[in-house]
């Protein structure tokens, strides 16, 4: 019998997860795969992120293949700087994942506010982005879309990895060859004939920490092609100002080594890569570094240098409008047929 009298039926937490376990809160993203809202759990009131994915969509876009590899590495994977998945599930209409949620925004909403970040924020971010490069390479993931888009800062301003849509497995003897990610941040072993693995993802880092400081992108191109050559040749500059904001900067020589030891061209002499594989003894040992205790901050013991102002959404609200005003066939929750 239907619900006549305006009660909700029963949720067995117990049993299988569905959508009923969850209260339906604002909307806070959206992206080529998929959205993204906040959800509460009846139950505990936990607050989480589901990130949803509409099947027929998801075919016509032929990204079957790559959300169920996103489901299945994020299943591996469990630190505390990455947005971990809580659970998952599905109906006839939508996958979901619920996942860690992260109040603060990514990295790009607060580069696009400020124009740059400082030496100190940009540091911090290194440190923790890179225990995490070396625990998904321990276990042979490699992200391939590290930018400043896909890293979320929580409440208190840790910095975590989020959208694992063209991560991959790898292994040493069979290497990868597709060119996948985001141009701008791709490492020039992408292009070569002779493929790469887990090396990538320390020049993705370079790159984001570059634009997180000075504003802009170590490389540019009026095209893609430009643009490769560029990534592959071009000698790089480190100004001593910001790019977008114009205003002076005060970057020390030990920074400035750091970057250049991530946008390494060669991949066996780049800093992250020389000690080997899920190995951090070079990037601790640089003088950057000579203040972290990497034990203490794995822990999230360390007041990171920014904390995301808690009063206001640090997200496009319009997000939020959009599905109030333009969604077609509003989220329920809707038993499987």
């Amino acid at each position: 019998m239907g619900n006549l009298l305006g009660k909700e039926e029963p949720i067995d937490f117990n049993g299988e997860v569905d959508l009923h376990w969850f209260n339906l809160l604002r909307c806070v993203g959206k992206g080529a795969f998929g959205k993204v809202r906040i959800v509460e759990r009846r139950d505990t009131k936990k607050i989480f992120a589901l990130k949803y994915i509409n099947k027929i969509q998801c075919i016509k876009m032929k990204a079957v293949h790559n959300i169920l590899r996103e489901r299945a590495l994020l299943e591996e994977l469990q630190h505390p700087f990455l947005v971990n998945l809580r659970y998952a599930f599905q109906d006839d209409e939508n996958m979901f994942m619920v996942i860690d949620l992260m109040m603060g925004g990514d990295l790009r909403f607060h580069l696009d506010r400020t124009g740059g970040f400082t030496e100190a924020m940009i540091r911090y971010y290194a440190a923790e982005l890179a225990t995490v490069l070396s625990y998904m390479h321990k276990r042979r993931i490699v992200h391939r879309d590290l930018k400043p888009d896909n890293l979320l800062l929580d409440d208190r301003g840790h910095c975590h990895i989020t959208d694992f849509n063209i991560a991959s497995r790898f292994e040493e003897n069979k290497v990868l060859k597709s060119h996948s990610g985001t141009l701008a941040y791709m490492a020039p072993e992408v292009f070569e004939s002779n493929g790469y693995t887990w090396t990538v993802d320390w020049w993705s880092l370079g790159a984001t920490l570059y634009e997180c400081l000075y504003g802009r992108r170590p490389f540019h191109g009026s095209t893609n092609e430009e643009l490769t050559v560029n990534i592959r040749s071009k000698h790089l500059d480190f100004p001593t100002y910001n790019l977008v904001t114009k205003q002076p900067l005060q970057v020390s020589k030990d920074c400035i080594s750091f970057l250049q030891a991530l946008l390494e061209r060669d991949p066996k002499k780049r800093i992250g890569c020389t000690s080997g594989r899920g190995n951090l003894d070079d990037v601790m040992a640089h003088p950057w570094f000579a203040a972290v205790d990497f034990e203490r901050l794995t822990r999230k013991e360390y007041q990171p240098p920014f904390v995301p102002d808690a009063n206001h959404a640090n997200f496009d609200a319009m997000y939020d409008l959009e599905e109030l005003l333009l969604e077609e066939n509003p989220l329920t929750h809707r038993p499987r047929k």
